[in-house]
């Protein structure tokens, strides 16, 4: 990894770099997330580094993500050419495409969404549901210490399962089973060294045993079961009432069977599935889990956030969306547990769709680019209390509520997460039926718990661990 600033001209690089070997040396011993911040302070909010043979650009501090994700939203919208993640699409549906492609399945995904209840009551009523289910099986326990990740991880996605398969699936389901397990296993590789390794020497990295290789193997046949339920609705979809995301995409590809150069196809519609599960049951189920740990890590705040849920909700009655501007300190929490954990310190990386010059640089068509959410999650020109977990930094002098434009957790301009309303019904809706059932308590006193993410790469991934769920009177 070889760092340089400036233009990309080879006199500037000469220049800027002398020592391209202690360079080297000086980078390799950081992790990428300390060094890409440490890059940013020292050579200012445009650096460019080389990750092998590839030159990546980091974008960093507010003000420069607002000016090129958003100002120049266009010229920054494409998405890199991620092995790991074109592995799993082969370079279709949404997350992976740029261009005429990726706005055409990012348009009908929205629309299709929201005509399936994503930020409406119909949709609050999916994601209550689903908190019952997971209240009724935490309940079971009784008393014993457990592990909640498969149980996050099922809740949450037999909300999308819901949207895109028009169905739950039972916690016990065979083929259910196996899709949560390669989502978890798909994203724990995309967040580690072996995956970083296949993202810069996939072909050498395909070559030599190992996880990936099952992975792959997962993968192909996750994405044949969401071929399976395509194929099922192609003769069997009600043109006037389409009663799931697949029929919705299948009417659209009968629509547009004539045009040759039309995206509804199964490729597509396959990857969109596969985009729309993983992506929608990781990322959520991992905040859940990441939140319940620092609230056995702050007993305090647990305890201040399930006084106002009791003052506001109560015993008798589940939460609901339109509880949320009643509840200001438990939404200060959840935003914070996001801020905090910074779950996607690099979003995903994109791509430059031309030539374009920024602030002085002239960036090729082409380039990987990084927008490193981060810096912006802990500017303490931002933040009251940027390093540390601390819920004042969404409160207002009298404990109002207090919005924040750095807070970029979706990602910022065009490539933001497309399933956010989804995500953060779910995040508040689950977060707060926990908190009024259960009291979390850890195997360990709260000043041993470690609530440090075991990877950080692709993701920062939530550490699993064992709990009580106290049942509250």
């Amino acid at each position: 990894m070889i760092l340089l600033t400036g233009s990309w001209s080879e006199s500037t690089l000469k220049k800027e770099v002398p020592d391209r070997r202690s360079a080297r040396q000086g980078v390799s011993k950081k992790t990428k997330r300390v060094v890409q911040r440490k890059l940013s302070k020292k050579y200012g909010s445009v650096v460019t580094i080389w990750l092998a043979n590839t030159p990546v650009v980091i974008i960093s501090g507010y003000e420069a993500l607002k000016d090129t994700m958003i100002g120049l939203g266009e010229e920054f919208s494409g998405r890199a050419d991620y092995p790991l993640i074109m592995k799993s699409t082969l370079g279709y549906g949404v997350l992976s495409t740029s261009g005429h492609r990726w706005k055409q399945m990012r348009k009908f995904s929205l629309t299709t969404l929201k005509n399936f209840g994503m930020g409406r009551r119909s949709i609050e009523e999916r994601v209550r549901e689903e908190a019952e289910y997971l209240v009724e099986m935490i309940k079971k326990c009784e008393g014993s210490a457990f592990s909640p990740a498969d149980m996050l991880s099922n809740a949450v996605a037999n909300v999308i399962c819901s949207i895109v398969f028009g169905h739950r699936f039972e916690f016990e389901d065979p083929q259910f089973k196996f899709l949560l397990q390669t989502v978890n296993t798909y994203f724990a590789i995309l967040s580690s060294p072996l995956g970083q390794l296949y993202n810069i020497f996939p072909r050498l990295v395909s070559l030599f045993p190992g996880k990936h290789n099952q992975l792959f193997k997962d993968l192909e046949e996750a994405r044949e079961y969401c071929m399976l339920e395509a194929q099922a609705r192609m003769n069997n979809v009600d043109p006037s009432c389409p009663q799931d995301f697949i029929e919705a995409f299948v009417l659209k590809m009968k629509e547009e069977k004539d045009k040759s150069d039309t995206e509804y196809h199964f490729d597509n519609l396959v990857s969109l599935v596969w985009n729309l599960f993983s992506a929608g049951t990781e990322t959520t189920s991992s905040t859940i889990r990441h939140a319940l740990l620092l609230m056995m890590k702050h007993p305090d705040v647990q305890e201040r956030v399930q006084r106002e849920i009791d003052e506001v909700v109560g015993k008798d009655r589940w939460p609901s969306i339109e509880d949320r501007q009643k509840l200001p300190y438990t939404d200060a929490v959840i935003h914070e547990v996001q801020r905090s954990m910074d779950l996607a310190p690099i979003a995903v990386p994109h791509k430059m769709m031309c030539d374009t010059e920024y602030n002085g640089y002239v960036i090729p068509k082409g380039t990987m680019v990084f927008p490193l959410l981060s810096s912006v999650l802990i500017d303490p020109k931002l933040w009251k209390n940027p390093n540390c977990f601390d819920p004042e930094n969404f409160l207002d002098a009298d404990g109002r509520f207090k919005k924040n434009d750095a807070f970029v957790v979706f990602g910022i301009g065009k490539r933001t997460c497309l399933g956010e309303a989804l995500a953060r019904t779910e995040l508040f809706l689950f977060f707060t039926s926990l908190l009024q059932h259960f009291t979390f308590k850890a195997r360990v006193p709260p000043e041993e718990l470690d609530t440090k993410p075991t990877n950080c790469s692709f993701g920062r991934m939530p550490r699993t661990y064992e709990c009580y769920a106290i049942p509250s009177i």
